[in-house]
């Protein structure tokens, strides 16, 4: 009999995370403070962020353990299972092997609480009683909701304009776990009020809701904190425990992937399904194609620049090593909201600099073929975001089959889209549009970092 799922025990799910760093032949550059262009210090950074994330922050330890009590919570949904896809195989008429990882079982429904959990926990742990955030296409917003009310923390999130109407379900899940919800820009800050004036049907972006809600923790250094579900090198850290799962899983499945697969907005899945394969690639020689796919209509690795840039609109934030198209760009409104963001964490800019992964674009309308593909291969509706790594799981088996090459792909299903129907509907009723940025608009967009 085929096996069609590979599961592990609660005793297999790792008890640490892995911290790329230490392996990177050439080390991300640091953040520099705005004012000063200087590396940014620690106790700079602690009006914003948790003590302990700071410390993970600029860590270069391998390994970073888990405290137990994240790992109770954990328990809930991992080690989550690797799926072998027959019924995408059979679909494609393709020799190649495609497996996905399937981070849709949480209880947000994505790979967000792997990082919400163990924020929300170190926050707790130095008696931080309210947090702000920003979420895309609300899986953060709804993860870091799930994971506050765990630890008794009051949380606010600043959803992107456009998603907040899109997705009504998904406030509401954060709703439901206590948080509040409020659509940006808003009128409850400086940065939201200054978007509004120059724009008054502006409908967001994840760079403007990460501005809106850093202000409002800066203003409040006692008792609250800002936290965000990507970029940054400690959320990418807590995001390994996909990858360090799927390497065991594949092991059992006594294949190994030549080329692994996440869709990529700040770099959050991407880095937890990829890093520990890569890992494999600077300590072991192997040959692993890592990729890292975006909208075409927010193309930061494939068309951007490598440049130190804020990673808010405001400039709130410190100035970050990215690949970016600048802290203005106003991408258009796909539904992959969470895909939605000018840059990419100081890591992966670095890794890509370097030529150790990949980077591929997709538009909006192939994303979509491919996610109604999955549904119907395989049974599961996967996020818009998720279907911009099946779109290219798609064009490698494809691609397989025109050469007549049994290779072995894995990608990681980040989120499900149970809550994302409207955009299928959209799609399947013929109403979605590609948008590419043209050449000169990027330019203008980069123009004013100078």
């Amino acid at each position: 009999m085929k096996t069609k799922k590979i599961c592990l025990t609660e005793r297999q799910m790792p008890t640490q995370w892995y911290n790329i760093v230490a392996d990177m032949p050439v080390k991300p550059l640091p953040p520099l403070h705005p004012a000063t262009r200087e590396p940014v210090t620690k106790e700079q950074m602690s009006a914003i962020f948790a003590e302990e994330l700071i410390d993970q922050e600029f860590s270069t330890e391998r390994y970073i353990e888990i405290p137990e009590e994240v790992q109770e919570i954990y328990r809930i949904w991992r080690p989550a299972p690797l799926v072998r896809a027959y019924g995408l195989e059979r679909m494609l008429d393709t020799p190649a092997k495609i497996y996905f990882k399937n981070e849709s079982v949480s209880p947000a429904g994505s790979h967000k609480p792997n990082t919400a959990v163990p924020q929300a926990y170190y926050n707790y742990k130095q008696g931080i009683r309210h947090l702000t955030t920003e979420t895309g296409a609300g899986q953060w917003g709804s993860a870091i909701a799930f994971a506050g009310q765990h630890f008794g923390i009051d949380v606010r999130v600043f959803m992107v304009k456009v998603s907040y109407e899109q997705k009504p379900y998904r406030r509401l899940m954060m709703n439901t776990w206590g948080a509040e919800c409020i659509a940006s820009p808003s009128t409850l800050t400086a940065s939201g009020r200054a978007a509004l004036e120059r724009d008054p049907h502006c409908s967001g972006s994840l760079g403007l809701a990460i501005s809106e809600a850093v202000e409002q923790a800066v203003q409040h250094p006692e008792d609250t904190r800002y936290c965000l579900g990507s970029v940054l090198n400690h959320v990418l850290l807590h995001q390994t425990v996909i990858g360090q799962e799927a390497v065991v899983q594949m092991e059992l499945a006594d294949a190994e992937p030549d080329v692994v697969i996440g869709c990529f907005g700040g770099g959050s899945n991407f880095a937890g399904i990829g890093f520990p394969f890569l890992r494999k690639n600077l300590t072991e020689g192997k040959k692993i194609r890592v990729v890292a796919v975006e909208p075409s209509s927010c193309p930061k690795l494939t068309r951007g620049q490598f440049r130190y840039d804020f990673g808010d609109v405001a400039g709130f934030t410190p100035l970050i090593p990215m690949y970016t198209l600048g802290h203005d760009f106003q991408p258009s409104d796909i539904h992959a909201g969470g895909l939605r963001y000018h840059g990419a964490g100081a890591i992966v800019s670095q890794l890509l600099k370097d030529g150790l992964i990949e980077a591929q674009s997709v538009p909006q309308t192939e994303t979509m073929a491919a996610g109604v593909l999955f549904a119907k291969a395989e049974g599961i509706i996967p996020a818009p975001e998720s279907t911009h790594a099946i779109a290219v799981a798609v064009r490698e088996a494809l691609k397989a089959r025109e050469e007549g090459a049994a290779k072995t792909i894995l990608f990681n299903l980040s989120g499900n889209g149970v809550i994302d129907l409207y955009a299928y509907e959209q799609y399947l009723g013929g109403n979605l549009r590609d948008y590419i940025p043209g050449d000169e608009e990027i330019r203008r967009s980069l123009e004013s970092l100078k």
